[in-house]
């Protein structure tokens, strides 16, 4: 790795990875009754599936490539049903990866296995959070319980642009 980061830059991207978070955790919120069982399709995992295992992603790249951060790895796809429980798992390894990042990028260490570089592992993160962010809301559509623009916005995009 190269020389040390500006700070303030440093700030800004964990601040992207926390804005992410939020999203996916306004996305859990806005589920409709019953929407941590919705599936896309007969044989695709559910919406608390995908949810968990976002959880268990993010737990399993740092126990990879950030050991020291690692925390215990819990089961890949389970069907949960409390979303506040689940709520409580996504912002926990929100904090593992954040914390992974931030100390690898400030003690000048790359990670083990994977990235050339910590901040790629939040970029792998929010890209593979994306995608099954919009998984969900397919799979919510076909089911007949799509998320309107006018509700979806504010939780999302708004989120990504609003300035603080």
């Amino acid at each position: 790795m190269s020389d040390a980061p500006d700070p303030s830059l440093l700030e800004a991207l964990l601040d992207s990875w926390d804005h992410n978070n939020i999203i996916l955790r306004n996305l859990l919120r806005a589920l409709p009754e019953g929407g941590l069982e919705v599936r896309a399709m007969a044989g695709s995992p559910s919406i608390a599936e995908l949810l968990t295992h976002i959880h268990y992603v993010r737990l399993v790249f740092v126990s990879e490539d950030a050991p020291e951060y690692a925390r215990d790895l819990p089961e890949e796809w389970v069907a949960e049903r409390d979303p506040d429980r689940i709520a409580r798992l996504l912002d926990d390894s929100a904090q593992v990866v954040r914390d992974a990042v931030r100390g690898r990028v400030e003690a000048g260490r790359d990670m083990d296995l994977h990235y050339d570089h910590p901040i790629l592992l939040l970029q792998h993160m929010i890209w593979h959070e994306g995608y099954h962010h919009g998984q969900i809301k397919l799979a919510l559509k076909l089911a007949g319980h799509p998320i309107a623009d006018a509700e979806a916005g504010p939780i999302t995009w708004g989120v990504w642009m609003r300035k603080t």
